[in-house]
């Protein structure tokens, strides 16, 4: 029995060593095939360009829990594009995009395979970051806004409502070019709560400009039922807020890769349709208000003239944007190209602020509807802060000097010389000149010069003067300026004039 037992145990042992051995083989074979499937082996099967055998053990790589799945995707991407497959090495990218996004991936050389491909073109020149004229011109236009921004309410020359209104018109055309070069940049993804930062203000637009146009010409008074004007805009934000302004900057990335990943354009969309509609509508409405109103300003005539220059620049340049807009919009929803009638419409826009902004600078007091311009776009002397009786003044003052103390018989007679005896500024005598004699110094002061040198051959019955005593007599230097401003004048030469006078 005991030989037996021993027998027993011996056999149970070595039939446990076998299970055990054949256990630790088959663990060592599940080990070994585990390792092939690993990242490790499929990053080796990339380095030798065994890509389609990489392909595989990514994509499973890609089922673990904890995975590195920006590496696993970027892997896969190149891969596709080293075996020549843009849709899914695009398709990788994409998804790569969403969990880490960074637009310098699309350098790597491994792109070159597919570098020309549609598709990979069209997220490249949306992505990648880029500066051109546009953006240039676009970010300039929107800084030179917002300084006009901080001219115009600061300045207490300008009465507060008004310029609140002209300031905030301008405040979202910067805002609304501002966008436009950060989307031209492609760095709407680096700020991507630049997203539709400006859609919220899109019936704001002919609401701002009406009341500062009903404010500067018939000193409007606000009323309660006048915030209505402003329920588009509330019922707008109410839809906006939650929809996209306060979602995260990556939900935003995620909003914009999609449409982008899945080509979706303004006339795709039926929201974006509808709030282009809309935009047309509500520029269209109150650019006919704002024509009424300037209509009945242009009759009144009370209203300053200079004034109404200022409101004729103003209102053109917007009917201007309009119409480029409405064109525009018209185009875009139909699904058609419009390259140029985006520019035109932003252009429109800009030449707006720049042309606020130049006034801001000149003459502030324009935007109240007390000052405004002389009968020009763009006048030579609104910084002066000549005043209409001190403008007279010192015309009777030119007049005075140039009749009786004959000032023009001095031959070094300057600018600068007539402003020291009027006692003002170089600015100030010539803008006098210029606005009631309607010439400039120089022609004034030959004026007077020729007319005396007129009258001297005359009254010269005997033809005792010389013309070069004539001509110093007057205040000029020479006889070859004297003769040629005789003749601009008389279309004749002082000889022949004085000829001609006496009949000899």
């Amino acid at each position: 029995m005991r030989l037996l037992g021993f027998i027993t145990l011996l056999l149970f042992l070595f039939l446990a060593g076998g299970v055990k051995a054949a256990s630790t083989e088959k663990n060592a074979a599940f080990a070994m095939e585990s390792l092939q499937d690993s990242l490790a082996w499929a990053d080796y099967y990339y380095n030798v360009h065994r890509y389609k055998k990489a392909i595989s053990i990514y994509e499973k790589s890609l089922e673990n829990q904890g995975a590195d799945k920006p590496h696993i995707l970027k892997k896969l991407a190149l891969s596709h594009a080293a075996i020549e497959n843009p849709e899914a090495s695009l398709s990788n990218v994409y998804a790569y995009l969403f969990l880490d996004f960074n637009p310098s991936f699309l350098a790597h050389e491994g792109f070159d395979n597919i570098r020309e491909d549609e598709g990979f073109k069209k997220l490249s020149e949306a992505i990648v970051p880029k500066i051109t004229f546009w953006v240039v011109l676009y970010l300039f236009v929107a800084l030179v806004g917002f300084y006009v921004i901080a001219l115009i309410l600061l300045n207490r020359k300008i009465r507060p409502v008004a310029g609140y209104l002209i300031g905030a018109f301008i405040f979202i055309h910067s805002i609304f070019i501002l966008n436009i070069a950060v989307n031209r940049a492609n760095y709407l993804f680096d700020f991507p709560h630049f997203y539709l930062i400006s859609t919220w203000a899109i019936f704001l637009y002919g609401p701002l400009l009406y009341f500062y146009f009903k404010r500067t010409t018939q000193r409007y008074s606000f009323r309660k039922w006048d915030l209505l004007h402003l329920l588009p805009t509330a019922i707008l934000l109410a839809f906006l807020i939650p929809q996209v302004y306060a979602i995260s900057g990556s939900e935003k990335i995620a909003l914009m890769l999609t449409r982008l990943q899945y080509g979706v354009a303004p006339h795709d969309s039926n929201k974006l349709t509808l709030l282009v509609v809309l935009k047309i509508i509500s520029l269209v409405a109150y650019g006919y208000f704002i024509h009424q109103v300037y209509r009945s300003s242009k009759k009144r005539e009370d209203f300053d003239p200079i004034s109404k220059t200022w409101q004729k620049n103003i209102y053109h340049l917007h009917i201007s944007y309009v119409l480029i807009y409405a064109v525009y919009g018209i185009i875009i929803i139909n699904g058609q190209p419009s390259g140029i009638l985006f520019h035109a419409s932003v252009a429109a826009m800009a030449v707006m602020v720049l042309y606020v902004g130049y006034s801001a600078n000149i003459q502030p007091q324009v935007f109240s509807g007390a000052y405004s311009y002389v009968n020009r776009l763009f006048p030579k002397y609104e910084k002066s802060g000549l005043t209409t009786s001190l403008s007279h003044e010192l015309k009777d003052k030119v007049e005075y000097l140039f009749s009786k103390e004959k000032l023009y018989k001095e031959n070094n007679i300057n600018l600068d010389m007539l402003a020291e005896r009027l006692d003002t500024t170089r600015h100030n005598a010539s803008q006098v000149i210029n606005e009631h004699f309607d010439m400039s110094f120089h022609e004034l002061v030959n004026k007077y010069r020729i007319s005396e040198a007129k009258q001297l051959l005359e009254d010269d019955s005997k033809l005792n003067w010389n013309i070069i005593e004539v001509a110093y007599e007057v205040g000029y230097n020479n006889k070859v300026t004297f003769n040629k401003a005789f003749k601009k004048d008389t279309n004749l030469t002082p000889s022949e004039y004085q000829k001609n006078s006496w009949g000899t």
